[in-house]
């Protein structure tokens, strides 16, 4: 086994990476841009070495840096983790070369199976079900145009190189084949080098469903339980779980076998996963083969109870796998939701900043893998995620309860993320039912919410919660003012009963709150929200709390709340929601008030994410229409259209390519 390795990589999978280490007494050495100068994964290494500037392609990306890092420090294998040079065959092979191991497949294997076009034939060598399409790179629009009409539409384009959904395209028209392929080859050349693309059949509503197979260089391979990846946002994936509720015993074994198949033709050794679309019908194809560990392996890890990068370790330092087939099972469901830094409100934009506050849910069937902490900095250079929240059960409802439970908990401040979001996906009735596929938020999602109403229970259970800080607080400035009662006279009777209306953006609940007077701090409430009445249990209100644990009805229910002026504000199991709390008295003047009215100056564009501007496509003069794209923006990886918000005659253009950004910024003024 190794003695020292260098982790490649940055953020959660690095300090993952490092965990594994540290338990079999490996030494890790990290590398850091200027960006992560003060972010979590240097400080988690037993080294850091600092490694250049920001931009991923003056340190992350820079094999010879990497490579000479890990020579100086006596590493004897580097780990790539999964993005950056985890899939980069040149990489591997230099790696090699110096004599060090990399912690993978072999550059041969890298290669083939990044290839989409070679992948594709190699499993249809290998007997592996694919998708009808055309198995050769386009070479020209018109060929392009001709090869879509004989598949049929939609068809689906996507890049012969890499993957995370760069690049890909779905084309519905025929006349939006030839700017789809224009956007594919300029998105996919700059994320990996590479422009060729080619077509294939799309297939409607599918779930995508993936195998994690294992090799060692013995020609031992096994696969795992599959895991469901079909919640995807922009072909991202962001809700995973393991097993899937439409995959049985026997298509189970089916799946397997043939990624076993692939990775034997392959000649494939160390970690990788054998992706599949699943249709409505139960037919299953071949879609890639990613070969690094996934950002999803914690679910195969809490079902199953083994380390996969333990496993990678072994198998790069020379062992057989120890495991067979045969004793490959797993125990009760495992979920995972991706918490990134973007904004469900507003398109799912970048977000950058500081997290200025932070809390992680735990407990015996939590698991946690965050890159970030309290004072961490996120900002444009690299990919949106933060952090991984994974929550298992013996079965799928527990599993859904016990993640919803610690979203509820997880507590981030400083910059938008989506983790209430994620919490209203896991708790969609479509969800819990199981009925999934990869066009599950087109089709029951909008901004930030469900397209459906919430329980009306939940709704019940933040109104209460609401009131009762709320309640406390009044209590506290009571308490406060007890010296100045005593010197003007008399003590009021203590009152057990209060009454409420609390005011949302949609409802109007009525609340009766009685409590047990044994105590000077009440924490025995029943409370009635409407007609509907809940035993409820506060913690020991000493403060007002940004977090709230209340047990109502013996069930324990956490809460995100927060005063912003005169108002509450409430996040649980993926609602959010603002309050007004009154008295009776107070309300029925109060709903009177007129609501401020927000305008929206149109004479200019301004920036709606911090990035770096890589295209102007307008110039002073020109008249633009309402909707066009007239800026491209490229932040976290990702290419963003900013489109004019009316029709006018462009005054002044503010930036120029090259230029950075931050949210807010003024790009373009129209004449008024």
């Amino acid at each position: 086994m190794f003695d020292k390795i260098l982790i490649a990589n940055r953020g959660e999978i690095a300090i993952r990476i490092m965990r594994t280490c540290k338990q079999m007494g490996i030494g890790t050495v990290a590398v850091y841009s200027e960006a992560d100068a003060r972010n979590l994964h240097m400080q988690k290494a037993d080294e850091a070495v600092f490694i250049g500037d920001s931009q991923a392609d003056r340190s992350y990306l820079v094999k010879e840096k990497i490579l000479e890092v890990a020579i100086k420090t006596n590493c004897q294998a580097i780990h790539p983790g999964y993005g950056f040079l985890s899939e980069n065959a040149d990489f591997c092979d230099m790696v090699v070369n110096e004599g060090l191991t990399f912690i993978g497949p072999s550059s041969k294997a890298i290669k083939t199976m990044g290839d989409k076009i070679a992948a594709k034939k190699l499993a249809q060598k290998a007997g592996v079900p694919t998708v009808p399409g055309h198995t050769k790179a386009i070479t020209n629009l018109s060929e392009a145009a001709l090869i879509a009409k004989k598949i049929g539409y939609p068809v689906l384009l996507k890049p012969a190189a890499g993957g995370g959904g760069k690049g890909m395209r779905i084309v519905y028209k025929e006349n939006e084949i030839e700017t789809n392929i224009l956007s594919c080859r300029t998105e996919t050349l700059k994320a990996f080098g590479d422009d060729k693309i080619f077509i294939e059949k799309y297939i409607l509503n599918p779930r995508h469903i993936e195998i994690q197979v294992f090799a060692d260089n013995y020609g031992n391979i096994i696969y795992m339980v599959e895991r469901e990846c079909s919640i995807q946002r922009r072909y991202q994936k962001i809700i995973e779980e393991t097993p899937s509720v439409a995959v049985n015993e026997l298509l189970r074994k089916k799946m397997g076998e043939s990624a076993c198949a692939l990775a034997a033709e392959a000649g494939y050794a160390n970690a990788g996963t054998v992706e599949y679309i699943l249709d409505s019908d139960g037919n299953y194809y071949f879609l890639e083969m990613n070969t690094r560990l996934q950002v999803e392996h914690p679910v195969t890890e809490m079902v199953t109870g083994l380390d996969l990068v333990e496993l990678q370790l072994e198998i790069a330092s020379g062992q057989q796998l120890t495991i067979k087939q045969e004793d490959m099972n797993y125990q009760g469901w495992a979920i995972e939701a991706r918490i990134c830094a973007d904004d469900p409100s507003r398109k799912f934009l970048p977000s950058t900043g500081m997290v200025t506050r932070y809390y992680q849910p735990k407990g015996e069937n939590i698991r946690v893998d965050s890159g970030v902490n309290l004072g961490s900095i996120v900002g444009v250079y690299y990919d949106s995620l933060l952090s991984k929240v994974i929550a298992k059960g013996n079965n799928r409802k527990e599993a859904i309860n016990n993640l919803t439970n610690a979203l509820n908990g997880y507590h981030i401040e400083g910059l938008a993320t989506n983790v209430y979001y994620t919490n209203a996906i896991i708790n969609h009735p479509a969800f819990i039912s199981g009925k999934l596929s990869t066009n599950f938020i087109k089709q029951h999602m909008e901004n930030k919410a469900a397209k459906v109403d919430p329980p009306t229970q939940h709704l019940h259970h933040m109104a209460l919660a609401a009131t009762l800080v709320y309640h406390n607080r009044q209590n506290l400035v009571k308490a406060s003012l007890k010296p100045m009662t005593t010197h003007v006279g008399g003590t009021p009777r203590p009152k057990n009963k209060f009454y409420y209306v609390v005011k949302g953006e949609k409802d109007v609940f009525k609340l009766t709150l009685t409590g047990n007077l044994d105590c000077e701090n009440i924490r025995d409430w029943i409370i009635i929200v409407d007609d509907s009445k809940y035993h409820v249990i506060t913690p020991e209100f000493e403060f007002f709390r940004r977090r709230l644990k209340l047990e109502i009805d013996k069930q324990v229910h956490r809460f995100r709340l927060n005063y912003r002026g005169n108002f509450l504000w409430g996040a649980y199991c993926g609602i959010t929601r603002t309050f007004e709390i009154y008295t009776p008295k107070e309300w029925s003047l109060a709903h009177f008030m007129p609501k401020p009215r927000k305008t929206i100056e149109k004479n200019r564009l301004e920036s709606p994410m911090p990035g770096m501007i890589l295209d102007v496509k307008v110039k002073k003069g020109e008249i633009v229409h309402k909707g066009q794209e007239v800026v491209i923006i490229e932040s976290m990886k990702m290419e963003s259209g900013v489109a004019s918000p009316c029709d006018a005659t462009i005054s002044e253009v503010i930036v120029k390519a090259g230029q950075t950004v931050e949210t807010g910024d003024v790009l373009i003024k129209f004449k008024k």
